[in-house]
This record gives structure tokens, C-alpha cells and sequence, in this order.
């Protein structure tokens, strides 16, 4: 296996394990376990801080991965990853706030913006697993030039 394979795999699964830990955080809250409900939720952000590193690392050494389905399904593809990029970047907002709010110690807040960051953040789990499937076990191709070779030549 090589880094072109082993990146992908590993940023994506630091994605899954951050929402897996916020479903779990999300359950520990309902049940009053404040304490382990803010553990855990510390670590869902730090593995979706693990994730957008390793993401922005491969981005800018290694290159994205072009969609190497059927032509057919190209558009459909690209709409999908527009979908996801949009939910990953309001979730990654709303998250930022969800956090500085429980860190300010505004409960009420952090628990009306905690539910909807919640949500948009499955959405983008789901969303970002489907991509991977696609791009690395259903139609593996080829990746682009590595960005920081398109800007240095």
C-alpha cells in the first residue's frame, strides 16, 4: 500500500471516528454525563482537526484523486462532492461555535447550536465516507499534480 492509498484512508477514517464520537457525546449529554459528554466531544475535534490536516497535507504533497467513474456519472459525482464540500465547510463553522460556546460556558447556546452542528456534521460524515468509497474501492484513478508543484513548478 502506498502513500497515495494510505492518506485517504487514514483521513477518512479520522472523519468516521469523529462523528462516531459525536453521536456518542451527543448520547452521554442526554443521559446528564456532562463531564464525559465534553471529553468526548473534545476528542471528535481533535479528530476532525487530524482529518483537515492530513487533508490539506495530501492536498498540497500528494494531490486529490479525479472521479474515474463512468462518464454518465461524472455530473452526478461533482454535484455530490459540491454537496459534501459545502456541508464540511458549514459544519466545520458551526462546530468552531458549538466549541467556543461550551468553552465561554454558554450552555443555552452551545446546546441550540450543538444539535444542528450535530446533524450537519453526520450529514457531512455520511457524505464524506461516500466520497471515498467512490473515488478509492468503486472507481479508482488517478490523482492531480500535487498543488504545491502547480504553484512552484
Amino acid at each position: 500500500m502506498s502513500w497515495y492509498d494510505i492518506f485517504p484512508l487514514v483521513s477518512t477514517s479520522f472523519i468516521l471516528i469523529s462523528g462516531i464520537l459525536v453521536a456518542i457525546g451527543w448520547r452521554l449529554i442526554i443521559k446528564g454525563k456532562r463531564e464525559a459528554h465534553e471529553k468526548v466531544m473534545v476528542g471528535a475535534a481533535i479528530a476532525a482537526s487530524c482529518f483537515f490536516i492530513i487533508y490539506v497535507s495530501r492536498t498540497i504533497f500528494i494531490g486529490n484523486t479525479m472521479f474515474n467513474g463512468p462518464e454518465s456519472l461524472k455530473n452526478v459525482y461533482l454535484a455530490f462532492l459540491l454537496f459534501h464540500i459545502v456541508l464540511a465547510t458549514v459544519a466545520a463553522v458551526f462546530g468552531i461555535t458549538t466549541l467556543t460556546l461550551a468553552y465561554r460556558k454558554n450552555f443555552a447556546k452551545h446546546r441550540k447550536w450543538g444539535r444542528t452542528t450535530a446533524k450537519i456534521w453526520f450529514a457531512t460524515v455520511i457524505t464524506g465516507v461516500t466520497v471515498y468509497v467512490l473515488l478509492y474501492l468503486c472507481y479508482p484513478g488517478g490523482h492531480t499534480k500535487p498543488v504545491i508543484n502547480a504553484i512552484f513548478g
